[in-house]
């Protein structure tokens, strides 16, 4: 990893890309891809995350790529810092993955929502401008399929959006800037609508890494925690990111800029997840009880794992998101290589190997000090 102080000069002898989010799920599997493909990347990191290895950027780290890399502290609110860094980087591309990206956050602070996801792009796109690179830049801006909300499943480019979140509210808002920069000043920028898309490096506070964290734990140390969940019959499409990133890129690498859906097109519900995971550790799960009450409990011997917690319910749910990717897969020649099963069974042995190593590594610590105890005494 380098770090570059303000004011510092890059050399250009390659494609740059500029990620920001680069600490973030899709940013370091992106930064990854790209490094793969030749390119000199660099990203913004917020000045309160801090660079090592027990920091937010521990998915670099976990990558293998955190000296591959070029950080420059920043935020993406403030416009000036980022003009001033996109104009000492360079880059040919853009991919603007910073967001505050917890649906159910959202509710609690909508205000910080839109200062990030909407007045956040805005600097992005403003800097582009004021810089005059439009005609040497090209941008990637996160979208998402929250966007669409309580629209008609399947949902493509051409749906009604009808967002139920203010996370929702907030990406569409940055979607139509984008628009509305590409139409107006001819910068080639491109939203990608990306349904849910999980990995191992997912953070823990999603519901997905909740799940298979909580499993690993009754597996490894026989955990006795009930698995809290909300809306178990809440349908999500639900891809690996690895997927996602590479067709990112593949959206800047087209003659024309446009917006892509990017989606599976499989449909699966929180219940499903749950069941696919326990199954890939050889538990076998039945529900019974309804609404508030309903539990899951593993068949062999009674026990119950799940239970529904109302706390977990947002104020406004969307229960049915499922895409359709035809747009990618006849222009871009986009397609995901992962199926559910696989993107679950990843997700479930990563997160049993993490415990088990952990848990090899306080044995040994406590053997250690019965020795020091030991010695001590003697």
């Amino acid at each position: 990893m380098r770090v570059v102080a303000f004011g510092e000069g890059m050399s250009k002898n390659k494609r740059v890309a500029f990620i920001t989010g680069i600490t973030g799920q899709d940013g370091a599997y992106l930064a990854e891809f790209l490094l793969g493909n030749g390119y000199d990347v660099h990203g913004l990191v917020r000045w309160d995350s801090y660079v090592d290895n027990a920091s937010g950027t521990q998915r670099l780290n976990i990558l293998g790529i955190i000296n591959n890399v070029t950080l420059h502290t920043g935020d993406i609110n403030d416009a000036q810092s980022l003009t001033y860094i996109i104009k000492k980087v360079k880059p040919d591309e853009i991919y603007n993955l910073a967001a505050l990206s917890q649906v159910g956050v959202s509710f609690d602070t909508p205000a910080s929502t839109f200062d990030i996801n909407v007045k956040g792009t805005l600097a992005l796109l403003d800097a582009v401008r004021i810089l005059d690179i439009e005609e040497t830049v090209r941008i990637y801006q996160a979208s998402s399929s929250e966007i669409f909300g309580c629209a008609a499943a399947p949902q493509n480019e051409d749906t009604p959006m009808h967002p139920c979140s203010p996370y929702g509210v907030a990406k569409l808002a940055a979607y139509w800037l984008v628009r509305s920069y590409r139409d107006s000043y001819g910068i080639f920028a491109v939203n990608g609508i990306l349904f849910n898309h999980e990995s191992p490096l997912r953070g823990e506070d999603f519901v997905t890494r909740k799940i298979t964290n909580a499993i690993a734990d009754i597996v490894i140390n026989n955990g006795e925690q009930l698995l809290a969940l909300g809306n178990l019959d809440s349908v999500r499409d639900w891809g690996h990111a690895r997927d996602y990133v590479r067709g990112m890129w593949m959206m800047l690498q087209h003659d024309k800029a446009d917006d892509y859906v990017l989606a599976t097109g499989n449909g699966k519900s929180v219940r499903e997840f749950v069941e696919q995971a326990f199954a890939h550790v050889g538990i076998n799960i039945k529900w019974r009880g309804v609404a508030l009450n309903e539990v899951g409990y593993n068949t062999k011997n009674n026990k119950t794992l799940i239970c529904v917690d109302e706390h977990l319910f947002r104020p406004k749910d969307v229960n049915y998101l499922l895409g359709d990717a035809s747009k990618a897969h006849k222009i871009l020649g986009w397609n995901h290589y992962y199926d559910f099963d696989a993107l679950v069974a990843e997700m479930m042995d990563e997160d049993i190997s993490i415990l088990q190593n952990k848990k090899q590594k306080q044995k040994k610590s406590g053997n250690l000090k019965d020795v020091n105890k030991w010695r001590k005494a003697g």
